[in-house]
């Protein structure tokens, strides 16, 4: 049966927490490669790609090695969201612990080899960080099951696993400031040898205390035990065997059984163990009929004016042809590219803005500081929205702030609007990937989850090719005004975003199937409240 209901409390707690540290330590590492590339170009990586003339001049980095450079991070930026689709079939395939292992060791294949490129004979500098960008995916994706731990706290635990992605860039800015204060004697050699540790953590963590299966949804559950609750009604299993008495008792054998795994989903749902919930509450099988005795069961709540479960159970074709899935991934498409068109522009943007190269300075190194830091301060913030806010009311805070940003980005001469920009900026972008992995698995479930988050995440990838046709926008028919690129972006998204929230307020939960006399009216309830959550 379900086995993750055999979890302890205490070992879910346990997990949750092994969960955000390996994140933190592996999961969006490569992101933080702004801060690793001034220690490449300190120890001469790709300078022999400099021409005899621009060594002469004695520059930092030349053209050919910041292009080189460059190049590694695209290659690596790409494949992390474009191996989102394969990432996510072998999720649902094979499961969490299996993906957990495959990303453990994609890191150590690409700590090694970007740790020796300097000692072997070939450039192992861009595999190496293209195995550390797709270690982190494996270990990110199979990490989102666990929301379900505590189905009423998803939205704090997904919180806490994409603040820990964030939070992951930082890794390198340590690096460089441990290799500053030793005067590059801590080379990245060291750091990425040193490194091996965190695969070899996570390979242990997965064999030992993460689960095997993927956590259901809430929804899951409940089919489960409407399926147990509907075998008890047609029990026919003993009747030829002659002894009535003996028939009896191995009816009420699996009957208790049934009863038991009903209760354990009821803990599950209502996120309390076993000795703190009621039993006086619970839904009681009746002998004769298989029925379940609600007369004491909690009435379930009206749960309209949510998307949860609008798609559970069905096919992952029919989910991707659906107007959930077509408009979501249009919204996730166009954040993505305006996100990552900021993050590579950020500066050139800000230098036209305030008409002050120093001033963009000033504020690019802030932002540097801001970006992992907004993954970790927005936790608690993004937990208590999703896990006490309605879907349509998250989508219109997603929206709403994505045009503020948008706004903020057309204001020129303005530093008050530029420092206000970035700060938000900081927050939303966690914020945004929880609220698309939050309901992705809300709508969706899990069942699908892997092919379905994975193929939004994997067309987005793609669309970041169109980054590079805005930055021709920007500097050839703009002459360097991000303007007018930052207005259509906001244009767009805000008439998609409102094609997004507005069907999503007049979803009716498809939930309460206790009215077909299946399943137990306490646990619809249940579910009923986690629905109203989210």
């Amino acid at each position: 049966m379900v086995r993750h209901m055999k979890n302890s409390r205490k070992s879910r707690y346990l997990q949750v927490g092994i969960a955000v540290i390996y994140c933190f330590l592996a999961a969006g590492v490569v992101f933080g490669f702004a801060a690793l590339k001034p220690v490449l170009i300190r120890e001469g990586v790709y300078h022999s790609m400099c021409s005899q003339e621009e060594l002469n001049e004695r520059q930092d980095v030349c053209y050919a090695q910041e292009l080189r450079l460059n190049l590694m991070f695209t290659i690596a930026a790409v494949a992390t969201n474009v191996s989102a689709l394969p990432i996510g079939t072998i999720l649902d395939t094979y499961g969490p612990r299996v993906c957990g292992i495959i990303g453990s060791g994609f890191l150590s294949l690409g700590a090694i080899l970007f740790g020796l490129s300097s000692s072997i004979g070939f450039d192992g500098y861009i595999p190496g960080y293209l195995f550390l960008s797709l270690g982190g995916p494996f270990i990110f994706i199979s990490s989102f099951h666990l929301s379900n731990t505590f189905p009423t706290r998803s939205g704090s635990i997904l919180s806490m696993l994409t603040g820990a992605f964030d939070a992951s860039s930082a890794l390198f800015l340590i690096f460089r400031l441990v290799n500053e204060n030793t005067n590059g004697r801590f080379t990245t050699g060291k750091f990425f040898l040193a490194y091996l540790i965190v695969p070899v953590f996570i390979l242990v963590a997965q064999l030992t205390i993460m689960p095997a299966t993927s956590y259901k949804t809430a929804g899951e559950l409940v089919q489960q035990a409407e399926a147990e609750i509907s075998a008890e009604a047609n029990d026919r299993v003993d009747d030829d065997i002659s002894d009535r008495n003996e028939g009896e008792r191995q009816r009420n054998d699996r009957r208790v059984q049934r009863q038991d795994i009903v209760n354990k989903i009821q803990d599950l749902l209502t996120d309390t163990g076993p000795e703190h919930t009621s039993r006086t509450e619970e839904p009681v099988l009746r002998a004769n009929g298989g029925e379940p005795d609600t007369s004491s069961a909690t009435k379930p709540q009206n749960t309209t004016g949510g998307v949860w479960g609008a798609m559970h159970g069905c096919s992952a074709l029919r989910q991707v042809r659906s107007p959930w899935f077509v408009l979501i991934t249009l919204f996730t498409v166009l954040q993505m590219l305006r996100i990552n068109y900021f993050v590579a522009s950020m500066r050139q943007q800000y230098e036209y803005l305030f008409g002050s190269p120093e001033q963009a300075r000033k504020i690019n190194e802030l932002f540097d500081f801001f970006l992992p830091l907004g993954g970790l301060v927005s936790v608690p913030f993004i937990g208590a929205i999703l896990d006490n806010a309605s879907t349509p009311f998250v989508l219109l805070v997603l929206v709403s702030t994505a045009t503020v940003i948008g706004v903020l980005g057309c204001i020129p001469l303005s530093i008050e609007a530029g420092y206000t920009n970035i700060a938000i900026f900081a927050i939303y972008r966690p914020f945004y990937y929880t609220a698309v992995s939050d309901y992705a698995a809300k709508v969706f479930g899990f069942q699908t989850f892997g092919k379905v988050y994975g193929l939004i995440i994997c067309l987005s990838g793609l669309g970041n090719f169109a980054q590079a046709g805005l930055d021709a926008l920007t500097f050839k028919v703009f002459h360097r005004n991000p303007i007018p690129v930052n207005a259509i972006l906001t244009l767009v998204t805000c008439l998609v975003g409102i094609g997004l929230v507005c069907p999503a307020g007049n979803v009716t939960i498809p939930c309460c199937l206790h009215k077909r006399g299946h399943i137990p009216v306490s646990i619809c309830s249940a579910l009923s409240r986690n629905a109203t959550q989210g």
